[in-house]
Order: structure tokens, then C-alpha cells, then sequence
């Protein structure tokens, strides 16, 4: 809407004003049409080039509050349409995965995940431009999407995957926007983001919320979500080296956009781990985390000898990390989450 109302503005300013064209004769009617019609071609064709970009001359200039703002703004004014081909890009990937996971087709509102996802990112860039940190927009919208999550997961758990995914892709298409520089602000943010939406935080705060202080099951949460990245990182290090090349959905396993989804799915399956503990049994990874997984990692070309390898190495990777009394805390929830992931299991697919 706006690209039509700047065009028309400078239209307007096009025409010839009143009485400019009193009484002409044919030819000067033909010769001023023609005129104005070149000149709107010309407008029309320049607007691509004249369309504002927000450069700045300097790393400083961009994380000024002019610089942000600026930020801000180029990303919002894309905004819809991101929306609306991030949907384009969700519905193609996971359509399919509707009847053969029998969800219900009116769980999921195409409408309703748009308009919730059109709100984080307004709130995420109203934070940006107020030179909040990636932290504090954890702290700042934290709420807001755990009530988001919970409102899509409340019909069907599955249906986290159509919004996880819409909000994924509209960040990355608003990152086409946005200058190299401009990039590497603002992924930090869409990563809390990111977090937020895939990881069940909410009900994890919500569960620890029921045990006491010293409670064996919150002081191992505790300890693990600490070192949870430190963990994740090593993990996806191991794992690259091992796969070689391999190449997923969106690029090879060194790649840095596929590092950072990998670091985020290994930091989800730990939130996972902890949320098992502190509620004493395993059913946010039946009802959420394993459906999310059959429905995504095909569709996304991450094999199944992926995940098993990811969770060998990260039963290590925790073993060094973390205390016998917090491995004793996991270790049957990490045991069972091997074995849904083993390959007896997916044998058949």
C-alpha cells in the first residue's frame, strides 16, 4: 500500500496545474499527453532506484538511534509482504505433512499465525530501535510469545510447527532487506526469536514453578540450561566433522545458516530435557517435540542417522558438563528420547 500511495503522490505532482491546459489546440493536447506520459514512465521506472535504502557510512552511524531507527523502519515497511511469502514457503513445505499427520485442517489459521507473527516483529524492532539488547528482548517479549505458543499448541501440539516455521521465514526474508552489516545486528534478535517460538520456555518457568528450591529436578534445569549453548555448539561441532558435506534443506552443516538452526535444535532438545524432569515424564516430547520432528527434519533433509548421532554426542557432551546427580536427573529422559530416535523406530519410513 504505501509503494501505491508514493507513486501516486508523485503522480500528483505531475500534473499540469489548473488552467494550465485552458482552451489548447488538438496538437498541444497530443504534445502535452505525451509529455506527461513520458515523464510518469520515467517516475514509474526510476522507482526501483530511488527507492531508499537507509545506507550508512559507518558501523557507528548504524547502531546509533538514528541508525536503528532507520533499521527498523526499511525492515517494517517489508514486513507484509514477508509475511505473506514466508506463509507461501510454510504452506509448500508442510502441507503435505497435514493428512498424514491427521491435524485437523481448522487448527491451523493462516490468518491468525500471520497476525501473531506480524506482532513479535513489530515489538522486536520497536526494541531494536530503542537500543534494547538481544537479552532484554528476551526479558522484554518472553511473555508474549510463550502466550502465542501456547495459544497455537492448545488445539493441536503439531501446529507449532506451521508457526515456527512462518516466523523462521519471515526473518529471513526481511534479512534480503536489510545490507550485510545491518544482518549481523539484527540475527541475534531473530534468534531470541527464533528460541522463543520453537523452545517451550513458558511451560519449562511454568513447571520449576511447582518444586522447591533445592529440588533435585530444578537444580539439574538449572545447571543444564547455564551451559546449554556451550553444550550445543560442541555437539554441532562433533556432528559436522563426522558428516562431512553433508548437505540439508538449506545448505551444508557448516554453513553458517544451518549452524545456527542446528545450535537452536540442540538447545530445543535440552529445554526439552528439562521440561521431561521438572514435570517427571516425557509427554511435551510426545506431544510436541518428537511429532515436530517426523513432521520438519524429512521435509528439511535431516536424516534420521543425524539425529541419533546429534544425541549420542550430546549424552556425552552433557556427561562432561555436568555433575553424576544432575546425569542421574536426565539420564532416563535422555534414555527414552534415544530410543524414540532409534533407528528400530524409523526403520519403516
Amino acid at each position: 500500500m504505501s509503494y501505491v500511495s508514493a507513486s501516486a503522490a508523485q503522480t500528483r505532482n505531475l500534473l499540469p496545474l489548473p488552467g494550465a491546459m485552458e482552451a489548447p489546440s488538438q496538437s498541444g493536447v497530443a504534445s502535452l499527453a505525451t509529455i506527461w506520459a513520458s515523464r510518469y514512465v520515467r517516475v514509474v521506472n526510476a522507482y526501483g532506484c530511488s527507492e531508499p535504502k537507509y545506507l550508512v557510512e559507518s558501523p557507528d552511524e548504524l547502531v546509533s538511534e538514528s541508525g536503528r531507527a532507520k533499521t527498523a523502519d526499511l525492515a517494517l515497511k517489508h514486513l507484509n509482504r514477508a509475511s505473506a511469502a514466508a506463509w507461501a514457503l510454510t504452506d509448500d513445505l508442510l502441507s503435505d505433512e497435514i493428512p498424514k499427520h491427521g491435524i485437523p485442517p481448522e487448527a491451523i489459521d493462516p490468518w491468525q499465525i500471520a497476525a501473531d507473527t506480524h506482532s513479535l516483529f513489530k515489538l522486536m524492532f520497536q526494541a531494536y530501535a530503542e537500543g534494547n539488547v538481544p537479552q532484554r528482548l528476551s526479558v522484554l517479549v518472553g511473555s508474549r510469545f510463550g502466550k502465542i505458543r501456547q495459544r497455537h499448541t492448545a488445539g493441536d501440539p503439531r501446529v507449532i510447527g506451521f508457526v515456527s516455521m512462518h516466523l523462521h521465514y519471515t526473518g529471513q526474508k526481511l534479512l534480503e532487506k536489510l545490507s550485510p552489516m545491518e544482518r549481523s545486528l539484527v540475527c541475534p534478535y531473530f534468534k531470541v526469536m527464533d528460541d522463543h517460538m520453537y523452545m517451550p520456555l513458558r511451560d519449562a518457568c511454568e513447571a520449576a514453578a511447582n518444586h522447591e528450591m533445592n529440588s533435585p529436578a530444578l537444580l539439574a534445569a538449572q545447571h543444564l540450561l547455564s551451559v546449554s549453548t556451550t553444550i550445543a555448539r560442541a555437539v554441532c561441532n562433533n556432528v559436522s566433522r563426522v558428516h562431512v558435506g553433508y548437505e540439508t534443506y538449506s545448505g551444508r552443516l557448516i554453513s553458517p545458516t544451518v549452524r545456527t538452526s542446528s545450535i537452536r535444535d540442540v538447545e530445543m532438545f535440552q529445554v526439552y530435557l528439562c521440561l521431561c524432569a521438572l514435570e517427571g515424564n516425557l509427554r511435551s516430547v510426545q506431544r510436541e517435540l518428537f511429532p515436530l520432528c517426523v513432521m520438519l527434519y524429512p521435509k528439511l533433509n535431516v536424516s534420521w542417522q543425524l539425529v541419533q548421532d546429534m544425541l549420542k554426542v550430546l549424552r556425552w557432551e552433557m556427561h562432561d558438563h555436568l555433575s553424576p546427580e544432575d546425569m542421574r536427573t536426565f539420564l532416563p529422559h535422555l534414555q527414552a528420547l534415544t530410543e524414540m530416535f532409534s533407528p528400530v523406530v524409523f526403520q519403516p519410513i
